[in-house]
């Protein structure tokens, strides 16, 4: 893969060969990125897991980098108001599962009470595409909505392994204070680490690599990064 001028002189910073701590590969990608808008810091963890395996959960980082979630709740007349006294931006049941069908999508999370599926699921070609289908593995299939919906408003994000078994998740900006972005990175890793599937023989993440949305990655040290 070719890179331009900018991509190649912040590579001749570093020796790519090294591992790094946490908090050292955090202040390192912050220096070497090069683009003139506030840059994603993105974290890329190789799991070992089996390719029947899939490690799937939500995590809510200390320290959050993204305006606020418009977060869209189905359910019932029953549970609407408490809905909203929570935070969430767009209410209700059957008239907005329609709005979805017709191509609606301008919320950024949804979630739905069990009793409401069997409707929500027909949605599944529209919601499932953009990886917004309500499920119960990420706390957005649930009765308590005035917990689900707060700890959606502080950030909660969901992390999956992709087919390769690679977790791949923006945990900052490069505005951010290095030592923020390092804390992230920990509580990422020590929730992922809740989730190793009891079969798992040796070290359960293999790999971990940080770099910004346009710069060069930098290698984790993961025995000194991972909180097992």
């Amino acid at each position: 893969m070719k890179h331009g001028k900018k991509y190649n002189a912040s590579v001749k910073k570093y020796d790519r060969s090294l591992e790094l701590e946490a908090p050292a590969a955090c202040a390192l990608v912050k220096d070497l990125h090069y683009a003139s808008f506030d840059e994603t810091v993105e974290v890329h963890i190789r799991l070992n897991v089996k390719k029947s395996q899939s490690v799937r959960d939500t995590v809510v980082l200390p320290h959050q980098f993204r305006g606020e979630k418009k977060i869209l709740v189905f359910c019932k007349p029953d549970k609407e108001k408490e809905a909203l006294e929570a935070g969430a931006a767009f209410v209700g049941s059957d008239e907005l599962i329609e709005k979805v069908k017709g191509g609606w999508l301008d919320f950024d999370v949804a979630v739905a009470t069990p009793d409401m599926m069997k409707d929500v699921g027909k949605l599944g070609m529209v919601l499932g595409r953009k990886g917004l289908m309500p499920n119960p593995k990420t706390g957005t299939v649930t009765h308590d909505l005035k917990a689900a919906v707060a700890e959606l408003r502080k950030g909660r994000t969901e992390f999956r392994t992709d087919k390769s078994g690679i977790v791949h998740l923006a945990i900052g900006k490069v505005s951010m204070e290095s030592a923020q972005v390092s804390e992230n990175l920990a509580i990422l890793l020590e929730e992922i680490g809740r989730k190793r599937p009891s079969d798992t023989k040796g070290e359960f993440v293999s790999s971990v690599f940080l770099s910004s949305s346009m710069g060069p990655s930098v290698h984790v040290a993961v025995a000194k990064s991972e909180k097992r």
